[in-house]
């Protein structure tokens, strides 16, 4: 049996930066980010990633390092601080955030303009109504693996197993763009019993619940393209929340992890940065 064509994130991420350079030397400045990230491995690991890729472009970058113990009212201020700083034109805060910390709040009270997740509600509104110039950094890279395969989504089963802010919800609006007959599925589809039955339809699998091998690669439709957004660390290895190597051996595309929509997500973020600034110099 032939084995899927793997979705290799970092040759797609070179080919964007590739372009973000030309898009970049024409720019009569060089735009700010900054980032909020947390004292924790997987945070520390994608900031040096993020400031490396700006480093790379010629992007402005700082970060801010805060313990998960961070009080909300210095998350506020520091929000508040970058929002009227006319020198910065894009901030992004890490997720998952602290338990203390309002997801819903903290998205509200970023500058619309400086969003670059695309999780004010403002920006929300936008992506309801596919009138969006900046989203979800990692929906857009399942998007542009998705299209990497020239596979047209038109009429395709797809399906969306996670319902997040930054994930799920983002990427089921942005494949409802394509015209694919889309379905999100969430713990309530597991606890009734339904999940493998939805996977078993799916022509496009976007998988992004953070549980190891949750989808069994015998549930995967034979030619499926097959997006896995899950990072995990098993017995000190990076792994997916599809089973790899059996899901593999059914799909005509996947992607692996690490590899796979992690280097995308980190080249949508600089996109999204230079977006802003040519919002805010509009």
């Amino acid at each position: 049996m032939t084995q899927a064509q793997l979705l290799d994130g970092r040759t797609l991420a070179d080919r964007i930066k590739r372009q973000l350079s030309t898009q970049l030397a024409g720019l009569s400045a060089r735009p700010q980010l900054r980032v909020l990230y947390f004292e924790t491995p997987t945070s520390m690991t994608y900031w040096a990633a993020q400031r490396k890729v700006a480093q790379e472009l010629g992007i402005g970058i700082e970060g801010v390092m805060r313990s998960t113990d961070v009080a909300p009212d210095e998350v506020n201020q520091l929000i508040q601080q970058w929002n009227t700083d006319p020198s910065v034109h894009g901030m992004f805060v890490h997720q998952p955030l602290p338990k203390q910390l309002d997801a819903q709040r903290l998205s509200a009270l970023i500058d619309p303009r400086k969003d670059i997740e695309g999780i004010h509600p403002q920006n929300s509104a936008r992506r309801f109504f596919a009138k969006a110039r900046i989203g979800s950094c990692t929906a857009l890279a399942v998007m542009e693996l998705i299209e990497s395969t020239g596979v047209a989504l038109e009429g395709k089963e797809a399906v969306v197993v996670g319902h997040s802010e930054i994930v799920g919800r983002p990427v089921s609006m942005l494949l409802l763009d394509k015209l694919a007959t889309t379905t999100i599925c969430h713990v309530g589809t597991d606890k009734a019993g339904r999940l493998e039955d939805h996977v078993r339809r799916a022509d496009v699998l976007v998988v992004a619940v953070g549980r190891p091998h949750f989808i069994r690669g015998e549930w995967i439709k034979p030619g499926a393209i097959v997006i896995d957004v899950g990072i995990n660390v098993v017995n000190g290895r990076v792994v997916g929340d599809v089973e790899f190597e059996a899901a593999r051996q059914r799909a005509a595309f996947i992607s692996p992890v690490p590899g796979g929509v992690g280097p995308v997500t980190v080249m949508m973020v600089m996109k999204n940065t230079v977006e802003a600034y040519k919002l805010q110099k509009a």
